[in-house]
This record gives structure tokens, sequence and C-alpha cells, in this order.
């Protein structure tokens, strides 16, 4: 097995050294324009070999895509980070260049890649992917609902004093401040509601909480957060990789599913070595649905950008 992660930064490293260290692939490129980081950087997660006990093949190259050659998996985390003040939506006009002619690239020498898009802002972009290369919709997954829904159960273990590791949670909608949708009345802590745990006004604020996650660490990092988003593209590509099966909300392309079409959204799906294979009915109610209807108007709105731009 082959992967590679396109953009050596702090999300593209991190991403990186988790798949590594699990031992997902036997080799694993990292990419970037800078001259000379993504070969420090992979040079630097090489010397943890001994350390750390794996034996991933890990190899940079300062943009040369013949490396990347017959990538089972690729993961593309290029473009600038949100910086603080600056919305998902001022990043379009910069990172939907990068993220088009990355996958140009990448599709000439792996034709037959599954594209995970991290890059902001993640709903535009991965519909950008899907759109600009006319490879399968279950070939292009954004990664934005798993991390989202750890930030979820992040903000519910507070909350609950408990393990995250005993609670499901789960983030549908945009990968954005106004955009996402936690959803509080399915979450469960060892199998029970967690409303039986949480008042009205206490499980508002986790929701509130969850959905500013992003702008919280931006503001307290004066940059967007690495450690999390990177974990989050090394689990979905271990789901892929291993044929996990695992159910996780990502960002697909919807055709009907949820009252939606011609949108990329995060829904929960079964990804496996069939790419994601299913798209899961969460059963919304009405408040839910109408939430989760707004949100798609949000994107949509985010998307009409691209139709501006000369790429």
């Amino acid at each position: 097995m082959k992967v590679t992660v396109v953009g050596a930064g702090a999300v593209g490293a991190t991403c990186a050294d988790n798949i590594a260290r699990k031992e997902l692939c036997q080799e694993l490129v990292l990419l970037d324009i800078k001259e000379g980081f993504a070969e420090g950087k992979a040079l630097d997660i090489t010397q943890t070999t001994s350390l750390l006990g794996f034996d991933t093949k890990v190899v940079g190259s300062t943009n040369d895509y013949s490396k990347t050659a017959n990538s089972d998996v690729v993961v593309i985390t290029s473009g600038i980070p949100r910086k603080p003040g600056m919305t998902r939506e001022e990043l379009i006009g910069i990172n939907a260049g990068i993220v088009k002619g990355v996958a140009e690239n990448i599709l000439k020498y792996s034709p037959n890649t599954i594209i995970i898009v991290i890059s902001n802002p993640m709903d535009t972009m991965t519909y950008l992917a899907l759109k600009s290369t006319g490879l399968p919709k279950n070939r292009i997954i954004g990664m934005g609902g798993i991390l989202d829904s750890a930030r979820f159960k992040t903000y519910l273990s507070l909350a609950m004093n408990c393990s995250q590791n005993d609670l499901q949670a789960t983030v549908i909608g945009g990968h954005g401040d106004t955009t996402m949708i936690p959803l509080t009345r399915h979450a469960q802590y060892q199998s029970l509601p967690v409303s039986k745990f949480l008042g009205a006004e206490a499980l508002a604020k986790v929701s509130a909480d969850t959905m500013v996650g992003g702008a919280t660490l931006t503001g307290l990092l004066g940059t967007s957060a690495w450690y999390a988003p990177g974990a989050a593209g090394a689990m979905l590509v271990e789901s892929i990789l291993r044929d996990e099966k695992k159910v996780m909300p990502c960002c697909v392309a919807l055709e009907g599913e949820y009252g939606q079409s011609d949108i990329c959204l995060g829904v929960p799906v079964v990804s496996g070595k069939n790419h994601w294979e299913k798209i899961i009915d969460m059963e919304l109610n009405a408040a839910e649905q109408a939430a989760f209807n707004k949100s798609a108007d949000a994107v949509r709105n985010m998307n009409s950008v691209l139709a501006t731009l000369s790429l």
C-alpha cells in the first residue's frame, strides 16, 4: 500500500506521522511546494522509526508528483490555513486553485487513487475536487465531520466528566462555524442518551462550543489546529486501507440523500476498501432537517464563488 499526503505543514505532517506510526502503508510520500520542506519533515519522521517501533518508508518530495505514482490514497491538506478573523469563504479564492492543481497532478500518476480532502473551506474544496476531476463520487471524501465529531465528544466529556471513548456523538452538515449540526438528540453515553446526564442548557452550550471549536483554537493558537485534524485524516485513511467498515461523518456527494443533491456535505458513511460505500440515514426530525437544509444553503452559497473564479 502507498499513501501520499500533499502539504507538509502542521496538519499534513501530523497526518503523515499518524499514518507512519500505525503502519497503514508500506510507503508514505509527503509532498510540498516549499523547497526541502517535505524532505525535512520526512527525514524527521523517519528518525522516530527505531524510537516508536514502526517500519513505514517515508519519502519527502518538493513538488515532484512522479514520486506519488500508484498511491492508493491521497490526502490533500494544501492551501493557506485560516487566520484569526478570516472566514472560510475568504479562503476559497486562494485555496481553490491550489486544490484543483493538486488533484490534477495527482491523477496523472495515480488515476485510481482515493482522494481525501482536508483543505479549507472543506465542503467547497471537496465539491471542487469532485467536479474538476470527474472521478466517481465515492472516490472523493472530505474529512471534516470526523474532526467536528471528535470536538463534540470532547465538549460532552468535559461537561459530563467522563471518557470520550464511552461516547457516541455525531456532527453532520457543513464543516463551518455556522453550518455544522451537532446531533445532541442522538448522542449517547454507554448506550444511554446524554440528555439523561445533561440538561437542555448544558447541551446547548456543548453544541455552541462544538460549532466554534475551530475558531476557538484559531484564536488561541493564531492559526488553525493540527493535532486533531491530522489524526482525523489518518483515521479515515485507516478505515479505508484496513477495510474497517467504520461509520464516520464525512463530506460526500449527495444525490437525493437527506433531501439534497449536487452538493458535498457531511453525513455518516460506511468507509472501507470500496472507498465510501454507503450513506447512513440518521432519520432526522423536522428541526434537524431544517438545520441541515439551512447548512446546505450556506455551503451552496460558498460553492457559488467557484463560478466566479478563473481556474
